[in-house]
């Protein structure tokens, strides 16, 4: 048992205090609470797969809500592509759940507030509310209206709510304590006016509920037994707890906020304004380009969901934020796209091999693994004639006895094919190599059982068949930035650590076989790296992004 506690993280340790202090287990309720106005990124990661990682542990449902109180920048385009991450990442929500849905009650609580003095209506613009809330050092200036007739504030935020005044006019504050340390309990804002249509209710409210005042009320309507956030909310607990103070009930489960470390990756950014910055100024081709951290910029990469949540699990729940490095993420992606990926052949940068005694117009078939780390993988057959692709880098006319590629005079393996060794080379009028020919020992054709075909040589090329190849678009993606931190300057825009060679592209062959492929479909092309096809390929233009070199020196501690 003591073992078991051990193994507990910060964040079950306090469940696990909890129900042995009375919380009963069917009371344990979680939920992941974004707002739609961006897509996803990597940081948000963390808290799905803790979220929903706890409601797997404690089968304990999880809602999926949507804290949509900001009209200006939420769009249903956003609401869509969160569902489907969160989705893709192989979780399962109890309910969608909308703040929206919620508005009237909040509204009415708030009159409720006002009436008992907690709240009231001021019409100062927020430049002088954030002026007189001063510093945490020194004690802040109550507003002028902060004690106005409870009777005037009703009818003003009635008003409010009826669209009788511009925006920036007036917002109802919550009456708490201008002097404490804690600038958020300085009469926060509860409401501000917003004449903007929402995306969900229309232009039913022209007053939205802060964040602060919605979020955990919405918590509490819900019943979440543990609202768990990044740390930067930290300070804002001694607030959400005081809201909820307000409109409690005796009996009804009294939400907890709990804070962890936010996931930083090295050379990302998840700050929603820069990403947007980067599609405005068109660093890249949108939310979910391949070089962006967001979650379908990642699933297009060819990232899987199974990597995914084990980064998660290697990162763990911490309460203190650190740099998490990039390579762990690619090390954990690699490690999983061994298992599943099927390898196939695919020449990056090609050059014409011809196989000078092998019959013309012949072809075969030769058998090949789909994935040898996979029990029950498979085969399947791909096309062998006279004339080959391999790649340039494969073939030397003269080299020392440590290449073990493609030489004049040496020999070499076909990957699933034959023996081949070279024997001379075609060039143009600059020296460049257009052909090589070679021979190749009929007897050693892999898996056919004869003592020639056992011949052992030291080397090993992929290839593909000219005459059934076919031609592919390969965009090669390394980091976004060329520093760990871009945005870590304050002084310096973090548009200068742009990448310039952030995806490169080239032109090779492939098997026929990745005509079929799906887009998504992880794929090894054999000692090149892991590729997926991507969505802008067509029935005669087949594109595939590098999703990771295929191997790295990095290693996890």
């Amino acid at each position: 048992m003591e073992e078991e506690k051990k193994s507990l993280n910060f964040i079950e340790q306090i469940i696990e205090d909890d129900l042995a202090n009375g919380l009963k287990r069917d009371q344990i309720r979680f939920r992941f609470p974004p707002e739609p106005n961006g897509y996803l990124h990597v940081g948000h990661t963390k808290a799905i797969c803790i979220n929903f990682g706890l409601g797997e542990k404690y089968n304990a449902p999880v809602n999926l809500r949507f804290d949509d109180t900001n009209p200006e920048k939420e769009e249903q385009e956003f609401v869509d592509s969160i569902m489907k991450d969160v989705e893709w990442l192989g979780f399962k929500w109890d309910k969608v759940l909308y703040a929206s849905d919620y508005f009237q009650q909040l509204y009415d609580w708030a009159v409720q507030l006002i009436k008992e003095e907690k709240a009231y209506v001021d019409e100062q613009p927020s430049e002088m509310i954030t002026e007189q809330r001063k510093n945490p050092t020194e004690p802040g200036v109550e507003s002028p209206y902060r004690n106005r007739p409870v009777e005037e504030s009703l009818d003003l935020f009635e008003r409010m709510k009826n669209g009788e005044f511009e925006e920036g006019a007036m917002s109802l504050r919550a009456k708490i304590d201008m002097t404490s340390p804690n600038m958020n309990m300085r009469d926060p804002v509860m409401y501000r006016i917003l004449k903007r249509p929402h995306h969900r209710t229309g232009t039913e409210w022209k007053i939205y509920p802060m964040y602060d005042w919605a979020h955990g009320e919405s918590d509490y309507i819900e019943q979440i037994s543990h609202s768990l956030c990044s740390l930067e909310f930290e300070n804002h607990r001694p607030l959400y707890n005081w809201y909820l103070d307000q409109v409690y009930e005796e009996g009804k489960v009294k939400n907890k906020q709990r804070e962890f470390a936010r996931m930083n990756v090295s050379y990302m950014i998840t700050s929603k304004r820069k990403l947007q910055r980067l599609i405005a100024e068109k660093a890249v081709n949108g939310w979910d380009d391949p070089r962006m951290p967001t979650i379908s910029g990642m699933r297009r990469k060819g990232f899987t969901p199974a990597a995914i949540r084990n980064f998660i699990e290697k990162v763990g729940v911490a309460k203190r934020e650190n740099l998490i490095e990039l390579q762990l993420l690619e090390f954990c992606v690699r490690e999983d796209l061994n298992k599943v990926a099927k390898r196939v052949m695919t020449v990056v940068d090609p050059v014409k091999l011809i196989i000078e005694n092998y019959p013309e117009g012949q072809e075969e078939w030769l058998e090949t693994e789909n994935n040898p780390e996979q029990e029950n993988a498979g085969t399947r057959e791909v096309p062998f004639s006279r004339e080959l692709y391999i790649e340039r880098e494969d073939f030397k006319e003269e080299a020392n006895n440590k290449f073990f590629r493609l030489k004049l005079g040496g020999e070499v393996r076909l990957k699933s094919a034959y023996i081949i060794k070279g024997e001379r080379v075609e060039k143009d009028e600059n020296g460049n190599i257009t052909a090589i020919y070679a021979t190749y020992d009929e007897k050693s054709k892999s898996g056919s059982g004869t003592e020639e075909s056992l011949r052992k040589v030291k080397g090993t090329i992929h290839w593909v068949s000219a005459k059934h190849a076919i031609p592919v678009e390969i965009r090669n993606y390394d980091k976004l930035f060329t520093v760990e931190q871009p945005d870590a300057e304050k002084d310096v825009d973090f548009l200068n650590f742009i990448n310039p060679d952030s995806v490169t592209a080239v032109n090779g062959f492939a098997e026929p076989g990745l005509k079929e492929v799906a887009v998504g479909e992880p794929l090894q092309f054999q000692r090149i790296g892991y590729f997926t096809k991507d969505q802008d390929s067509t029935d005669t233009n087949f594109v595939f992004n590098r999703t990771v070199t295929l191997k790295d020196s990095y290693k996890p501690e």
